[in-house]
């Protein structure tokens, strides 16, 4: 199973990265009005997307833990 794994985080690493580039190029291609209307200058491109990216780790969702089994002795 761990290798299964190996490969969907790997996966899932590739289309981050392509969705980052991809990112990069659309904000690097518009004018330098059209980014001082979205609030960033050229050179906040690259640190604007590491925000998002770092802001996406954190959102993530992590696995929902188990939920609680109670023994014998059941609470009413």
């Amino acid at each position: 199973m761990a290798l299964v794994n190996l490969f969907t985080a790997a996966g899932k690493a590739i289309a981050e990265w392509h969705r980052q580039q991809r990112a990069y190029a659309e904000l690097m291609a518009l004018d330098d009005r059209s980014l001082a209307d979205i609030g960033i200058r050229r050179s906040e491109i690259r640190a604007v997307l590491a925000a998002d990216r770092k802001a996406a780790k954190v959102a993530a969702p992590t696995a929902s833990p188990q939920p609680h089994r109670l023994g014998r002795h059941q609470a009413a």
